[in-house]
Formats: structure tokens, C-alpha cells, sequence
């Protein structure tokens, strides 16, 4: 029996028109921007892949929500519910609100880490890093190995290595670790997955030595879906269940709503423990506002209460990941390096495979990035050298394995027709690649410097060479 084809789980009640431009509109566009995607105007861009934070399409249900916003000073009705969801989905105790999972992430960093400390985790993210060094700790990656190999298909290359974090502890001792830095579907790995039977043993490991786990939970509910898919034993769970079950192994969580909880701005600090919930509750007061909101207006935590309910359940979850992996199937068909097995949240472009002429201190994926709007207005982002930053002793670039382009595809945005003009868009590059030109710096700002810095290209002014047709897949 052939598989049957999906569908959206939703129907379209509004549209937002998009402007579409020419070439030498985003030749002009992406050298004012210093050919940085973070640095072009949204009106000058016809697909937007850049990321999936806060760029969701919310439902009616929310939307009807934002109407009943309780915009108290303290004690807003709309926490309650907030918190109330977090409870049913999550299980975590306390529910501290924050402005974004950002806030969420310093108030965790100045709540537990000192001075020389280490924390480790299943490969870095450049804002939790950031928070963690600022805090006066050192990151120490502990992901398995299969994580840095872009053609490995292992299916949970999101795994903790039990040996590199056992090591970790014997070398710093536990009081040197304020906590284990757990993240659910890996960004900087390309969306991949850890598995239940991972988590837990991780779990039992640093419950024998007493070391807290801290869950990154902004794609639990996008890892909850691959170990139902793919983990023995879980077929037949719910996404809330398998959801719970991931929390249940962990002392506390952060979480950027604006990625699962399918909304535009929000995110949220739990933990278990009542003494370091009372700390943080404190500190959000300094921070971002009262415990009771968190820098957030009622009508927003309105609208998270309810998105909460809605990304776990299966229709959603399934076309939201089917959306990827159709985006993914598309571009490994026609030879295109990606990372493999496909992630939850985007696509990952291999720049060094796609760009093998451009060096790496000409940054191949910040090239293919600013090359890909010019070819077609499809903005995508960095995720490599950029993005890894310098090493704190020496200054130099740090360049780590992966060198990758993200494709991000925001949830109930886009349609497939969308992803079909996305890969041509790629795999017309992919057939010229020698189009494509390196940067390099011309200003570097002092923290995450991919999303303010900017470059020039190392030869003329192009960073994508006119090639003898032009391939522009949009009306112009």
C-alpha cells in the first residue's frame, strides 16, 4: 500500500502580501546589509528562512486570546493560565516568565554559576554560551561524535557521550558544575534529536554525583516527535506524555516560547527546586519585570497558555516536521549537502561541501548565505566560524567541523510551493558554486558577532558572480 500524502492540519483566514524584487535590487539590498542576512530589511526579502524564533503563524484561538489580556500590574489572570499549562505539559513547579528564553537564560547563569566554573553540554548555543561565559564559566562540549559529521545517519546525534561527560566530572570535580546543559533538538547540529534512553542515563549519571540537569526545552516538543518516531517503545505515546516524560528527568528548564510555543514574543524559566525558585523569582524582578510577568503583557502569556496546547498535539507536530523533511527530501534528491538524518526545525546546508574553492577564513557559510538572497531572496543564516566566534585566550577564529546554512522554516507560515521555490533556488547555486565568493570582516562587534557584523567580498564587490542566465525562480 503506497503511503498516503498529508495536508496543513489548518486553512488559511489571512495573508500577508510580500514584495518580490529583482537582482540588482538584492545586489544593492545585501551590500548595504554588509552581505550580513541578519542586516536586510524584512520588505526586501521574498522567503524568510532566517529563523524560527517568533516568526510563526499563531492561531485563532490565540489571536482571540490576545482580546483577553488582563494587563494588571501583578497578579494577571493570564499567568495563571500560563502557569497552569506549563504544569499539564512540562511538570516543572515554579514557572518564572521572562521577556524571551534569552532572559530566561541570564537570570539561570547569574542564579547558579560562579567564577571558574564549567558547564557542560550537548553542543553549545551562541546566547546560552554567551550567558554562561559572562557568568565566569567555560563551556565544555560533551556531544557525541556522530553530531559533527554531517553525513552520519545516526538517528539521535543529539546524544549526550556519557564518556566525554564523565571525564568532565572527574577532571573539574562536581562542585566545579553548577549544572549539565541539556538541549533538545540540537541547533548547531542541525536540529538533531536526544534520545529517552540517553536522557536518562544522563540523568542517573549526575544524580550519583549530585550535578543539576538544566533542560534547553525551546524543541522538546520537536524531540518528543522523533522519539516517537524513532525510539523503541514510544510509537504509542502521546507527544504530551513522551514531553513530560523529558522533563520529568531534568531540575529545571529554559525555554524561548517563540519557537514551540508558536508565538511571536515570550519564554519562561522553571525550575523544581523552592529556595532557587524564590532566587530567580527575585532576580526577574531586577531583570525583566514582576514574577508575575516577567516582561511580558498578559495578552502575550494569553497566547502562550494556549499555543502550549496546540504544539503538542500530533496533526500539528507531524505537518510542522513533514514541512522540513519535504524541504530536505527535495534537496538530497538533486545532491545537495545537507545534514543528515533531517532536523526538526530547518534544513543545514553543508558549506563546506558545497563550497569546497572558498577557504574557511572566507567564511563559505556566510557566503552561501548572502548568495542565496541574491539568487532568489530566500534569506537563510549562518551557522558555522561566524557564528563560533574567537577563541577567548588566543583571539583566533574558532572553526569548529560544521560549517553549515540553516533553512528555517517558521510553523504555519509557509506552503510547499514555498520549499519547491527554495530548493531550486539552492540547487541553482548547487550547479554553479564557483559563482560564489568568500568575505571577509570589515566590522566585528565584541558579543554574537553573526548578527551584527559585517563583511565584504575577498574579490569585487559581488558575492555572487553573474552567471551567463539568470536564474530568478519568482514573478518579477
Amino acid at each position: 500500500m503506497n503511503r498516503r500524502s498529508w495536508a496543513e492540519p489548518f486553512k488559511i483566514k489571512m495573508v500577508e502580501p510580500i514584495r518580490m524584487t529583482t537582482p540588482d535590487e538584492r545586489e544593492a539590498a545585501i551590500a548595504a546589509a554588509g552581505f550580513n542576512t541578519f542586516l536586510l530589511r524584512s520588505e526586501d526579502v521574498y522567503i524568510d528562512l532566517l529563523t524560527d524564533s517568533g516568526t510563526s503563524a499563531m492561531s485563532d484561538r490565540q489571536w482571540a486570546g490576545l482580546m483577553l489580556g488582563d494587563e494588571a500590574y501583578a497578579g494577571s489572570a493570564n499567568y495563571y493560565h500560563m502557569e497552569d499549562a506549563v504544569h499539564r505539559y512540562y511538570g516543572y513547579k515554579h514557572l518564572i516568565p521572562t521577556h524571551q528564553g534569552r532572559g530566561a537564560e541570564h537570570i539561570l547563569s547569574r542564579l547558579l554559576i560562579k567564577p571558574g566554573d564549567v558547564v557542560p553540554g550537548n553542543m553549545y548555543f551562541t546566547t546560552t554560551r554567551a550567558h554562561q561565559e559572562l557568568a565566569g564559566a567555560r563551556f565544555i562540549d560533551i556531544i557525541c561524535d556522530a553530531a559533527h559529521d554531517s553525513t552520519s545517519l545516526d538517528p539521535f546525534k543529539g546524544n549526550v557521550d556519557l564518556a566525554k561527560l564523565q571525564t568532565v566530572i572527574d577532571r573539574h570535580g562536581a562542585a566545579k558544575i553548577p549544572y549539565v546543559a541539556l538541549q533538545c533538538c540540537v541547533n548547531m547540529a542541525g536540529g538533531q534529536p536526544v534520545s529517552m534512553a540517553n536522557i536518562a542515563a544522563v540523568s542517573a549519571l549526575c544524580k550519583r554525583h549530585g550535578i543539576r540537569i538544566m533542560l534547553d526545552a525551546t524543541r522538546a516538543v520537536e524531540n518528543a516527535y522523533f522519539i516517537k518516531q524513532r525510539e523503541p517503545g514510544y510509537s504509542r505515546k502521546s507527544i504530551e506524555e513522551i514531553l513530560r516524560e523529558i522533563c520529568s528527568y531534568t531540575d529545571g528548564c529554559t525555554n524561548s516560547a517563540k519557537k514551540d510555543c508558536l508565538v511571536n514574543i515570550g519564554g519562561f524559566l522553571c525550575l523544581n527546586d523552592d529556595e532557587l525558585a524564590e532566587e530567580a523569582r527575585n532576580m526577574v524582578v531586577l531583570f525583566e519585570g514582576l514574577h508575575t510577568y516577567g516582561g511580558l503583557a498578559g495578552r502575550d502569556m494569553e497566547a502562550i497558555a494556549i499555543g502550549i496546547g496546540e504544539s503538542v498535539q500530533y496533526d500539528h507536530i507531524r505537518a510542522r516536521i513533514g514541512q522540513v523533511e519535504y524541504l530536505g527530501a527535495a534537496l538530497e534528491k538533486a545532491g545537495v549537502p545537507i545534514v543528515m538524518p533531517v532536523g526538526g526545525h530547518g534544513v543545514f546546508i553543508d558549506a563546506l561541501r558545497f563550497l569546497p574553492h572558498i577557504p574557511r577564513d572566507q567564511f563559505p557559510a556566510q557566503s552561501l548565505a548572502a548568495a542565496l538572497y541574491v539568487e532568489s531572496g530566500v534569506r537563510a543564516m549562518e551557522r558555522g566560524a561566524v557564528s563560533a566566534g574567537r577563541n577567548a585566550d588566543t583571539g583566533e577564529n574558532i572553526f569548529p567541523k560544521l560549517e553549515l546554512v540553516r533553512l528555517t522554516i517558521p510553523r504555519r507560515v509557509y506552503t510547499q510551493a514555498h520549499m519547491d521555490v527554495t530548493a531550486e533556488s539552492v540547487i541553482a547555486l548547487f550547479e554553479e558554486p564557483e559563482r560564489v565568493v568568500g568575505l571577509r570582516f570589515t566590522y566585528e562587534p565584541k558579543y554574537l558577532r553573526f548578527f551584527q557584523a559585517r563583511f565584504e567580498p575577498v574579490k569585487g564587490d559581488q558575492v555572487l558572480r553573474r552567471g551567463q542566465a539568470e536564474r530568478v525562480p519568482v514573478v518579477q
